[in-house]
């Protein structure tokens, strides 16, 4: 499709819209608004797959390496049919013409944890012209930005509290959290565009995922090569539909079968397709001696009930569920008293738990293990579209605005301060400079031309090429600093 028709429809006026004389449409990406509790910094990431995938691929692909009659009419049509005018295409031909995108946009390093009301990027026109471009990109833009960033931001809110208690119940275990967040989101996410994005931000702070595309998607992006480095990892894991086929009847068995299957290496079983309180204290007790012998660790998977209840026990009639399954796990396997005077698993078994985590699950999972005496990193979490879907745009408040134009030559600061606003749709004003105070980034609007060209901002994207190409391992190095 010609990327020029992925927009909203109202952006096809705006040219005629602005004063008479103007030149220049300066904009900004910001986080405005945290409706996540304990998060006032948003991760920065995704502006180097839309620039390679958007502004260069599909714009060359679709656009300017095709006839410039063909795509001019095929804009026009649907333009013409969907506002009922005939209309006016010149400018679609000059930008044609042309050849590639005359817009700039200077960014923050992909990775850095941005303050809330503080823009990531900004983008300019470059040529008088296309004044109009500017804005016009918004859609696109905020439409593939938004999600790789909220899912980035979270996976890293994940991080560190997955981090926090590993320091104080595991320290001598912190290289396991990369492990302890799992991406199971793919198969909820509301496309395979979005299921990749969102990926690639929870692969940011955690290597566990089994979101295949991601790895293909970083060599492609972010210069990642799978055969060099870790980009993302997984291990051998049943379904449902495994378990089923061997029959309830059997279940034993079909734990034995994948026990002699798999010899070596870690195996996750799901273990709650009919009950899982029988599995842990009958089956594996029978299997103890097959799995404390094999070569790995098998990983109980438990997938239905309240996750926390179920991991750490809870107030129950039954003494079997009232313990939960890693003090049952411990009861049958044992393990060992790290130097922090805290019970760890026997390394042949574990268990991780992939249903409708949350952030605040999350907490409440470590928090209980530790009252209860065990190390946090007893469990993996599956985190999936639970946590990864359940968001929009307004998350953390993205928007891109303009806050500077220029008409007849004369600069303009221009900003929006709704009346009837809480103060979240405020935007700056003019041009943007941004630079570090005791390490904390800080935002000075209002520039001039000559300060707007100083501080952190730096040129991503010039006149359709990609000025700054960075790497997976350059990011995750920044995001785990």
């Amino acid at each position: 499709m010609n990327p020029l028709l992925l927009t909203d429809g109202y952006k096809l006026g705006h040219k005629e819209q602005y004063p008479d004389g103007t030149t220049l449409v300066y904009s900004n990406w910001t986080p405005r608004k945290s409706r996540i509790e304990g998060i006032d910094h948003v991760v920065f990431f995704g502006l180097q797959y839309f620039v390679k995938e958007y502004l260069i691929k599909r714009f060359n692909e679709s656009f300017f390496n095709l006839p410039k009659g063909e795509v001019v009419s095929e804009y026009k049509k649907y333009v013409d049919h969907y506002l009922g005018v005939d209309y006016d295409t010149k400018h679609i031909s000059a930008l044609h013409d042309l050849g590639y995108l005359p817009i700039e946009i200077k960014a923050l390093p992909e990775g850095t944890e941005v303050p809330i009301k503080v823009p990531m990027f900004t983008l300019v026109n470059t040529k008088p012209e296309f004044f109009w471009l500017t804005n016009y990109l918004e859609t696109l833009l905020s439409s593939i930005i938004w999600q790789p960033c909220t899912s980035a931001t979270i996976a890293k809110q994940y991080q560190k509290i997955l981090s926090k208690y590993a320091v104080e119940t595991d320290k001598e275990n912190l290289a396991f959290i990369t492990w302890q967040g799992h991406d199971f989101s793919m198969r909820g996410m509301s496309g395979t565009e979005s299921a990749i994005l969102s990926g690639m931000g929870h692969a940011l702070s955690f290597s566990g995922s089994d979101t295949l595309p991601v790895a293909k998607a970083y060599e492609m992006y972010y210069n990642a090569d799978v055969t060099k480095e870790l980009v993302i990892g997984s291990v051998n894991a049943t379904e449902h539909s495994v378990m089923c086929a061997g029959s309830k009847d059997d279940e034993i068995g079909t734990f034995r079968r994948l026990l002699e299957t798999y010899p070596n290496g870690i195996l996750s079983v799901v273990s709650d397709t009919w009950d899982l309180w029988k599995v842990l204290t009958e089956y594996l007790p029978k299997l103890k001696k097959e799995i404390l012998e094999r070569d790995g660790k098998l990983v109980i998977r438990p997938d239905s009930g309240d996750p926390v209840d179920i991991i750490c026990g809870c107030d129950h009639e039954n003494p079997i569920v009232a313990k939960g399954v890693i003090e049952l796990l411990w009861d049958e396997f044992g393990g060992a008293i790290n130097a922090q005077g805290y019970k760890v698993l026997d390394p042949k078994i574990g268990a991780i738990y992939g249903d409708s985590i949350t952030i605040d699950r999350a907490t409440q999972i470590c928090e209980r293990l530790k009252e209860k005496g065990f190390a946090s990193t007893n469990v993996v979490l599956g985190i999936g579209s639970f946590t990864y879907q359940y968001n929009t745009r307004d998350t953390f408040g993205f928007a891109m605005k303009a806050t500077y134009v220029e008409v007849n030559g004369e600069g303009r600061e221009i900003f929006k301060d709704p009346i009837t606003d809480d103060g979240t749709k405020k935007s700056a004003k003019g041009l943007m400079q941004l630079y570090r105070l005791n390490g904390e980034i800080i935002l000075k609007d209002q520039c001039t031309v000559e300060e707007e060209t100083q501080g952190l901002f730096e040129t991503v994207f010039k006149d359709g090429k990609l000025i700054k190409d960075e790497s997976l391992s350059v990011i995750r190095n920044r995001i785990l600093a």
